[in-house]
């Protein structure tokens, strides 16, 4: 089975899991999947990650957070540029989700960042996807 977008197969994977309400997640291993990773920790929406296995069976782990009713941290996950189509924005244009309460994560000439950094940093791109 060949995938034509891996990281809406990761979003996808996080999402289906935190409606399950499993503790942890596992994707197969990339570099750009391993920041996303990174963005989802630093913000808070995951309690962490690591990496295991070997070769072509390396795995991301990630940690998923819960309220303490039980509710997920992850309210909503959305994939903005697609394969078919992609979006990008201008340093003025990095886009808010939600008044700054939900993270979008974009690929730009620094890396991956997160709409905050980007903002900070003065620098646009891919907008991949939103978090909230």
């Amino acid at each position: 089975m060949v995938m034509t977008d891996p990281i809406a197969d990761m979003l996808t994977r996080i999402r289906n899991a935190s409606n399950q309400k499993h503790s942890a997640v596992d994707i197969p291993m990339s570099k750009l999947k391993l920041e996303m990773a990174r963005i989802l920790s630093e913000s808070g929406f995951v309690s962490g990650f690591s990496v295991a296995g070997e070769g072509k069976d390396k795995k991301i782990s990630v940690r998923l957070r819960y309220s303490k009713n039980d509710v997920p941290l992850i309210t909503g996950i959305k994939r903005i540029s697609k394969p078919g189509c992609r979006v990008y924005v201008g340093k003025e244009d990095v886009p808010r989700v939600i008044g700054g309460i939900g993270v979008a994560i974009l690929s730009t000439s620094r890396g991956l960042l997160s709409d905050k950094e980007a903002r900070k940093d003065k620098v646009g791109g891919e907008v991949l996807c939103y978090i909230w």
